[in-house]
């Protein structure tokens, strides 16, 4: 089994088995808090012009997203998992454009699966990338391009799927509270940043699934795939 970590949102990778793409702060926490609240499938798109053009043809879409961490002016819902709880995701289709974690999904779909997460889900979807075979090419791209927060969720699944020591649970929770991306949240003159983001992106959940990318589609969308 050969892993390889990648950091950044525009990585050209070659073709592997498996792509998992990282997004602690905030996107891949916020699809993950979607599908459980009951949320159909996620569309990603590269720009706010292409997620106006979907509500446009299909208003019951929910547009969810940001440019530089910040709410997009017309959309349904932003990037805060906290915010995201006072809404009704359930059955619905939402349109997700983010700086980081979709972009860099999007540049990394040269693979026979792509998997993406938060720190949230990373345990799960490492125990299901592991069960899949030995045999595997697998690239852990953290999306964020400094981001220590997905730097470290990125060693901590390797070491799950390598069973290898890396970092603990605990290691990965006081990395991502105390890394540069999260320190916004606490600034009390930033109240565009909701500091419960964090504890939502800090806090592990047992899911009976990964969230799969199914490259078939005209666009890709994140679908919730039953373990």
């Amino acid at each position: 089994m050969t892993i390889t970590i990648y950091q950044g949102n525009d990585q050209k990778l070659r073709a592997s088995d498996i792509n998992i793409v990282i997004d602690v702060i905030r996107a891949f926490t916020v699809a993950h808090y979607a599908f459980l609240h009951g949320a159909k499938n996620i569309l990603l798109v590269p720009s706010v012009e292409e997620a106006f053009w979907l509500k446009s043809a299909h208003p019951h879409y929910l547009l969810a997203g940001e440019v530089n961490g910040l709410a997009i002016q017309g959309f349904d819902l932003d990037n805060s998992p906290k915010r995201l709880l006072s809404h009704d995701v359930k059955n619905k289709t939402l349109v997700q454009k983010t700086t980081n974690g979709v972009k860099a999904t999007l540049n990394s779909l040269n693979a026979e699966n792509v998997f993406v997460t938060g720190f949230s889900n990373a345990k799960t979807t490492a125990t299901y990338v592991r069960d899949l075979g030995k045999d595997l090419s697998i690239n852990i791209i953290a999306s964020h391009p400094t981001g220590d927060d997905d730097l470290a969720c990125a060693e901590y699944i390797r070491g799950i799927i390598k069973g290898e020591n890396g970092p603990t649970a605990s290691d990965v929770m006081n990395r991502i509270k105390n890394s540069f991306a999260a320190q916004k949240f606490y600034d009390p003159n930033r109240c565009e940043f909701n500091r419960e983001d964090i504890d939502f992106c800090m806090r592990e959940i047992n899911s009976d699934f990964v969230m799969w990318v199914n490259k078939s589609k005209e666009i890709p969308t994140i679908e919730r795939l039953k373990i």
